[in-house]
């Protein structure tokens, strides 16, 4: 098993340390994070809650004057030495601001915390709050978190400080298993002097809007984004990829990157719009790709391979000269697609006099804007004996205890007064960066990839890497030494068998 999880344990450390410095991101392009997710976890252990009674000590905590609440922390950031000592300062303003429950923090390293989890849950002695943590990590534990729809309604808490889309996103079959918390929204990131030089319109900074093309006014979507990345991927004599004797071999600038954005399910979810892709039930799982979404992967190889490419392979991407993977931030395309974390690592970027701003993303081609949130937040463990008052902390963190932890997770607020202190932040980092590009990424918060592209699949790792390898294969192989139909199928069929092992 440890051998099988390796790849996205890898990724889940390196994001969660660059969380930790930064607000997110990764560091090679090739790899997928969890990326994403902000914490993405790795185990593919589904663990059911065996019948326990609760320890003894629990049982005293629970009849003295305070109620114990246990938060567990680990499975996403949290435990960097910086990251802990501001969390103990939220716990002990916890348990000043009221007398009737103890607040009680747990730290796990992150190599450790699946397994201690893991252990826990199947004991019956699982903590009561688990976070922060992303998609792929609470998927991990899939069917293990609460529903707080109910006390939600019981306690009157005001969900209308959160965008109604990033509320809905946390609603599963399982019930309502989260709020939000820490988000990064994703946009077109774009060079303007890029633009600029070819005489072209900047991406659109407000959705719905327009965008001129020719001095006519078209709608924003794919097929307008692809043409302008064709007319901004440059080869080494000047030629854009529509030019009569445009050199494929010698492109110096790519019009698109997806960067770190690389795998199926982050593709079709901005391409075609996320949708839940496995059915059935246990034993007889399958997975249901729509056609949307193998046409969506299918423009992204032909962005690669195609006769008038604006997307760089695997072998350009990682050379020194594209930035050893960190493809936009070498200078060398014209537009990015990613998360907001990504301002975490634009230093190089930024030091050599290069500017970027953000632009919404294309319109799809069913008339819908297709976004991605990564997203950590707090999780309650169902076999808590204390929901409500685990909710009452879950809430604490998520507001007041936001203004402290959110600084330090390098997170922008999901609540939208919180939002500004954020922002001044990476104002300070990046000061050429208009207003305008700030408020795309606010806008962003309204189209989250519900359900997430991180989603529960059965045997989460192994059938995520079966995913990740197969655009790997794309990123890396030409239409000469590769069937795309048949890969496809190929795909398909080892994940159904992964699915149901």
């Amino acid at each position: 098993m440890n051998q099988v999880r390796y790849k996205l344990l890898v990724l889940f450390f390196i994001f969660a340390l660059a969380l930790a410095a930064c607000g997110g991101g990764t560091t090679e392009e090739s790899t997928t994070d969890t990326e994403s997710d902000a914490s993405t976890d790795t185990t593919t252990t589904e663990t059911e809650p065996e019948e326990a009674e609760a320890p003894a000590e629990e049982e005293a905590a629970s009849t003295g004057d305070r109620v114990q609440i246990r938060w567990f922390v680990g499975l996403g950031t949290g435990t960097d030495a910086q990251q802990v000592a501001v969390q103990e300062e939220v716990v002990a303003d916890f348990n000043s601001s009221q007398d009737e429950i103890e607040l009680i923090m747990e730290i796990v390293p992150n190599e450790a915390a699946v397994d201690a989890l893991a252990t826990q849950i199947a004991s019956g002695s699982g903590p009561d709050i688990v976070g922060p943590v992303g998609w792929t990590g609470s998927n991990a534990f899939q069917g293990q978190w609460l529903d707080i729809g109910p006390y939600i309604e019981s306690s009157g808490f005001d969900t209308s400080i959160f965008d109604p889309a990033l509320i809905d996103s946390y609603q599963t079959e399982d019930g309502q298993v989260g709020l939000p918390f820490a988000v990064f929204p994703a946009a077109v990131y774009y060079v303007p002097a890029m633009f600029d030089e070819l005489d072209l319109a900047y991406p659109p900074s407000n959705y719905g809007d327009m965008y001129e093309l020719d001095g006519e006014m078209v709608e924003w979507n794919w097929d307008t984004f692809t043409e302008v990345a064709r007319r901004m991927t440059i080869d080494i004599n000047g030629n854009n990829s529509l030019d009569e004797g445009f050199d494929r071999t010698q492109i110096v600038q790519v019009g698109y990157s997806p960067q770190w954005q690389t795998h199926v399910n982050y593709m079709a979810s901005y391409r075609a719009g996320a949708t839940r892709i496995v059915a059935g039930e246990e034993g007889n799982y399958s997975l249901e790709y729509p056609a949307e979404w193998k046409e969506a992967i299918q423009w992204f190889y032909d962005g690669i391979w195609g006769e008038q490419p604006f997307i760089a392979n695997g072998a350009l991407s990682g050379s020194p000269e594209f930035g050893n993977g960190n493809l936009f931030n070498s200078g060398r395309a014209a537009m990015a697609i990613t998360p907001l974390w990504y301002t975490c690592c634009l230093g190089e970027f930024r030091d050599a006099g290069l500017e970027f701003q953000a632009g919404t993303l294309p319109l799809g081609d069913d008339g819908e804007y297709h976004g991605r949130v990564d997203a950590d937040t707090f999780r309650i463990w169902k076999g808590t004996d204390t929901p409500e008052e685990a909710f009452t902390v879950l809430t604490y963190l998520i507001t007041n205890g936001a203004d402290k932890l959110l600084p330090v997770y390098g997170a922008m607020p999901a609540i939208a007064e919180k939002q500004e202190p954020f922002f001044a932040v990476k104002s300070n980092d990046y000061p050429f960066v208009l207003p305008e590009t700030w408020e795309v990424f606010k806008a962003g918060l309204a189209y989250p990839d519900a359900p997430s592209a991180e989603q529960y699949q059965p045997n989460h790792q192994e059938s995520w890497n079966r995913e990740q390898a197969f655009f790997d294969l794309l990123q890396n192989t030409s239409p000469e030494e590769l069937d795309f139909d048949a890969e496809w199928a190929k795909l398909i069929e080892d994940v159904n068998v992964i699915y149901n092992r």
